[in-house]
This record gives structure tokens, C-alpha cells and sequence, in this order.
């Protein structure tokens, strides 16, 4: 007798528990048409641009706002004017309503929840606010280093609903950057970002063969990199490096071997400078104006050792004269030719970047 009541008890229970839960099981409220979502998101730091990983860090708050008649109360009943859920653990294990589920879409191995809040009025109106920390893909284009500028995004979409349930609406009021007296966004190397928000659609692969299209609210930041840090470090020591290896160009003839010295100590500086560096660098395969720079610099001081090299043929030949001549003219030539290559290489670069 006591196992058939054990199984009615049990019945029972699992009855009341399916009960009380149902309303897990509701979707969005559709009653009226797709559910209409206001998304903002308040930018408050970029905490890293990894330029080789062509990732960013960053900290915001996300605000959701709708409507859901099914969580209408009376206050007088209840006692109270709003209901919040406060924390993962009242909004996991007390709330049993609907609420749109929100992915980071170009996350890249890190998206963390520091705080989370719901509030419901008694008309319904549902406000869900969470605080993050997340790494999202961000493709760069690095041609015009150390003079470029990037535009980041952050991807936002509702998991599993498409167009047909839920709307996204982009709200300009719960949009923005955290800048007061005692904070402001600030990334080593880059100036402040202006920032902007659309809404877009896609047509999500997990949704079916033909899956309709779903929104997505995308956050721009727009950076421009401030070249200072590497113009100082790198472009004006290695400046002065070229020019002072043209000093072989008004040394005596007879001391080839001098000449040749600082050339190659020129040399073998801007190659132990390359190593250095190569750690501010992003490695990357394609050329930069900073890589170009580089390059340029190395190809003059190799250059001026060839002709190091031709002097002391046409000198050994006694062609004295000949070799006046040469020095003479790659005082001005070298100058001419570093600058217009410099001027006309990275001018396109810039501008094809």
C-alpha cells in the first residue's frame, strides 16, 4: 500500500513542479506581432586592442526594454511599485517569465556577466540591465601603421528568435561612452573612440535550411591610432641613423675601410633595431607604412655600401677624379632619393590602405 501511495505522492509532486514552471516554457509575446526589443549598450573601457590577435577587450552595460502584458500586477495587491530580480541567483532560480537571451556573436574566448538586474512595472514594461566584460574579434586593417585608424564592433543578437517574434530597436538613450571628470576611455597608443549603433539583419545558420532573418544590434567604436609613441621610438632615431651613414660621403677616399666600418655599423644597428622593435610590431604578413619605413632605411645604408664598394675599384684604377665625382653627386642624391621614396611609398599606402 505504501508503494502506490509513494507513487501518487510522487506524481503529485512532479504535477505541481511542471505546473509552477510552465511558465519557462512561454516564448516572447507574440500576441500582437513580434515583440518589439530596445537594445543600447553604455561603453565604460576598452581594456585591450591585441592588433596580431585582431581581438579587443571591453566593459559596458547592456539595457534591454519591452513589453510583457503576462507580468502585469496590481501594486496594491502586492504591496509594491516594481518587482526586481537582483544577481544570477534570483534571476535564475525565481523569475519564470520570458526574456530576450543575448549573444555576443563575434565573442573570441570571453564574455562575463559582472552584474545583472530585472525590473518589471506593473504594466509590464521589463527592464534588463547586465553589466560585461568580453574579447570580441575585431578584423583591422594595419597597412597605414602607425598612422591608421580601426572600427571595432560588437555583435548583439537574440538567440534562437527571428524576425517573426523579436524586433530589435536600437534606443539612442541607453547608448553611449562612460566620460565624467573621473573616468574617461583611454587605450595606450589610441585617442578616444567615437561610437555608434545600427540595427541589422542576418539570416542565422542555426535556424534551418531557409531560416528567416533575425536582427542584430551592432556597436561601432571608431579608433584612430595617435602615432606619437612610435614616430618617437622608431621613424625619428632611425631617420637620424640614415642620414648620419651618408657621412661616408665626405670622407677621404684613401679610407675605404672607415667608410665601409660605418656602413656596416649602420647596418647591423638597423637590424638590431628591427629585432627590438619586432616586439611592438604586429606580425603580419602584409606590409605597413612602419614595415615600408623600415625596409627603405635598410635598402639606403646597403646602398651606400655599394657604392663604398665601386669607389675603392675606380680609386684602386687611379681615376681620382671619378670618385670626387660620385661622392660628390650622392650628397644630394641620397638625401633626394630616401625622401621621395619615403613621400611616394607611404603617400600610396596611405591612400590604397
Amino acid at each position: 500500500m505504501r508503494r502506490p501511495l509513494c507513487s501518487l505522492l510522487t506524481l503529485a509532486v512532479c504535477l505541481i513542479t511542471t505546473l509552477a514552471n510552465a511558465s519557462h516554457l512561454r516564448g516572447p509575446p507574440t500576441e500582437d506581432g513580434a515583440v518589439v526589443v530596445d537594445i543600447g549598450f553604455y561603453l565604460s573601457d576598452i581594456s585591450n586592442i591585441d592588433e596580431e590577435q585582431e581581438t579587443m577587450e571591453f566593459e559596458g552595460i547592456l539595457t534591454l526594454r519591452w513589453n510583457d502584458p503576462r507580468q502585469a500586477f496590481d501594486p496594491s495587491v502586492l504591496g509594491y511599485d516594481e518587482k526586481f530580480y537582483q544577481g544570477n541567483y534570483q534571476f535564475s532560480e525565481t523569475y519564470d517569465g520570458w526574456w530576450p537571451q543575448m549573444i555576443l556573436a563575434n565573442e573570441a574566448g570571453k564574455y562575463e556577466r559582472q552584474g545583472l538586474m530585472l525590473r518589471i512595472a506593473p504594466n509590464g514594461d521589463m527592464t534588463y540591465i547586465e553589466e560585461i566584460d568580453a574579447i570580441a574579434e575585431a578584423r583591422m586593417n594595419l597597412r597605414r601603421l602607425p598612422f591608421d585608424h580601426q572600427r571595432l564592433y560588437a555583435r548583439f543578437e537574440v538567440l534562437g528568435f527571428d524576425t517573426e517574434s523579436v524586433i530589435l530597436r536600437s534606443d539612442p538613450t541607453t547608448t553611449g561612452k562612460w566620460e565624467s571628470a573621473n573616468h574617461w576611455i583611454h587605450v595606450p597608443q589610441w585617442n578616444p573612440p567615437t561610437i555608434a549603433a545600427v540595427i541589422e539583419e542576418y539570416n542565422p545558420v542555426y535556424g534551418g535550411a531557409t531560416p528567416d532573418p533575425a536582427s542584430v544590434f551592432v556597436f561601432y567604436m571608431e579608433l584612430r591610432r595617435d602615432p606619437g609613441y612610435l614616430v618617437r621610438l622608431v621613424i625619428f632615431p632611425l631617420t637620424a641613423l640614415v642620414m648620419l651613414s651618408w657621412s661616408v660621403f665626405w670622407m677621404s677616399r684613401s679610407s675605404l675601410g672607415e667608410r665601409m666600418d660605418i656602413s656596416f655599423i649602420g647596418i647591423l644597428t638597423i637590424v638590431a633595431y628591427q629585432i627590438t622593435i619586432s616586439e611592438l610590431m604586429p606580425k603580419i604578413s602584409y606590409a605597413t607604412i612602419l614595415s615600408t619605413y623600415l625596409t627603405i632605411s635598410f635598402v639606403m645604408i646597403c646602398a651606400s655600401v655599394l657604392v663604398n664598394l665601386v669607389i675603392g675599384r675606380i680609386d684602386e684604377g687611379g681615376n681620382y677624379a671619378l670618385g670626387d665625382r660620385i661622392d660628390l653627386r650622392c650628397r644630394w642624391v641620397f638625401p633626394l632619393l630616401y625622401v621621395t621614396l619615403m613621400m611616394t611609398t607611404c603617400s600610396w599606402m596611405y591612400w590604397t590602405g
